[in-house]
C-alpha cells in the first residue's frame, strides 16, 4: 500500500536559514558601488550661502505675489512720472541718458544750439518729439515753472527687490557688496552713492520705501549714467531687509562718526558685505543701528563735523575695494 507522506521529497537537500545576510557575493555592497549621485547645486545645500539667498528670493517672490493680489501693482514706486523742464536741465538729462519717454517742444519756440542738440539726441534715441501749444506746456510744467519751450517726460523708475541684488552677486561669482541708505532724502546724494557703488564693484543700492530719495531725473544725472548699470532696489521695511540679508550670510555694517570700528583695514571687507549709510544730519536711525554687526567710523579732521552720504559711501566703498584687491 502506497502511503503519501507530507514533507520534502526524498533526496532533497536541506538549507538552513541564516539569521544574517545570505551567503554569497551577489548584491553585496551594490548600493555602495553605485555612489551618491551628482553633487547638489550650491543653492540646494543648506549650509551654503546660496541656499539662504534662494530662500530669501522665494520669500520675496511670495511677498510680491501677495502685494500684486492686494493692490494690483507689480512694483511699488516712490514717485510717479516726472517732468524735466528748462533747456539746460533737459539737455543734461538727455546727455546722461535719463530714460525719457517723450520730448515736448513749444510751437514757434526759438531754436538755439541747445535745442538743436536736444532734438538730435532725441531722434538718435528714438524718443518721440511732439510740438504742442505754449499754453498746454504751461499747464504741464506748472504755473511757477520756467520751461523755456522744452519739456521732457521721464518714466517712473523700475525698482528691483533686495533679493534680486543678492542673486546678481552670486550669479557673477563675486563676493556680494551692497549699499543701504537710511534716511537719505536728497536725490543728488542717492545719485552720488549709485555712482560710487558702480565705480568700486558694488552690486546695487537698497533704499527704503518711505522717507527716502527715489531715482528721479536729478539722481540719474548725478550718477553720471551709472544708474543704467547699477540697480536700485526698494525695501518695504529696511530693518527687516537687514535681517534677511544677515540670514543669507551677509555682514551688515553702518557708517557713523562715533563708530567703535575704524574703516581703514576693515576685517569684514572680504566677506559678503552691506554698508548702511545714514543721513548727514541724523545719521543712522536707532533701529537700523541695532541690527548692524558693527558701526564703522571714517577718520576725519576734528574741524569737520560730518560727511554727506555721497562722500561717505565713496570712501567706504573705495576702502573695501582696495582691501579686496590686496587679499586677492
Amino acid at each position: 500500500m502506497n502511503v503519501k507522506r507530507r514533507g520534502r521529497p526524498a533526496g532533497a537537500s536541506v538549507r538552513k536559514k541564516s539569521k544574517g545576510k545570505a551567503v554569497g557575493s551577489g548584491g553585496q555592497r551594490r548600493a555602495a558601488l553605485e555612489g551618491k549621485g551628482p553633487t547638489p547645486k550650491a543653492e540646494d545645500r543648506v549650509y551654503h550661502p546660496a541656499y539662504k539667498a534662494k530662500q530669501l528670493r522665494e520669500r520675496a517672490a511670495a511677498n510680491r505675489r501677495n502685494r500684486t493680489q492686494q493692490t494690483g501693482s507689480r512694483r511699488p514706486a516712490i514717485n510717479d512720472t516726472e517732468i524735466v523742464t528748462g533747456r539746460n536741465s533737459v539737455l543734461e538729462a538727455m546727455r546722461t541718458k535719463v530714460p525719457a519717454t517723450t520730448l515736448y517742444v513749444a510751437a514757434r519756440a526759438e531754436f538755439d544750439e541747445r535745442m538743436r542738440e536736444i532734438i538730435g539726441i532725441a531722434n538718435g534715441r528714438d524718443i518721440p518729439v511732439l510740438e504742442i501749444m505754449r499754453s498746454e506746456m504751461d499747464r504741464m510744467a506748472g504755473r511757477d515753472t520756467v520751461h523755456q519751450g522744452v519739456l521732457l517726460k521721464v518714466a517712473p523708475y523700475e525698482y528691483k527687490h533686495p533679493a534680486d541684488l543678492l542673486q546678481r552677486a552670486f550669479d557673477s561669482g563675486e563676493t556680494p557688496l551692497l549699499a543701504l541708505l537710511d534716511g537719505v532724502t536728497d536725490p543728488r546724494n542717492l545719485g552720488a552713492v549709485i555712482r560710487s557703488v558702480a565705480a568700486f564693484g558694488g552690486h546695487g543700492v537698497i533704499v527704503p520705501q518711505r522717507r527716502s530719495a527715489g531715482v528721479t531725473a536729478a539722481a540719474w544725472k548725478t550718477s553720471a549714467g551709472a544708474a543704467a548699470r547699477c540697480p536700485v532696489a526698494m525695501a518695504t521695511n529696511l530693518t527687516r531687509t537687514i535681517k534677511d540679508l544677515k540670514a543669507a550670510g551677509v555682514f551688515v555694517v553702518g557708517l557713523d562718526g562715533d563708530g567703535e570700528v575704524s574703516l581703514p583695514g576693515l576685517e569684514l571687507a572680504d566677506r559678503p558685505l552691506a554698508v548702511v549709510v545714514g543721513s548727514e544730519g541724523a545719521g543712522l536711525s536707532r533701529l537700523v543701528a541695532e541690527q548692524c554687526d558693527a558701526i564703522v567710523s571714517i577718520p576725519i579732521s576734528a574741524a569737520t563735523e560730518s560727511l554727506n552720504a555721497g562722500i561717505a559711501a565713496s570712501i567706504a566703498f573705495y576702502e573695501v575695494a582696495k582691501l579686496r584687491a590686496e587679499a586677492a
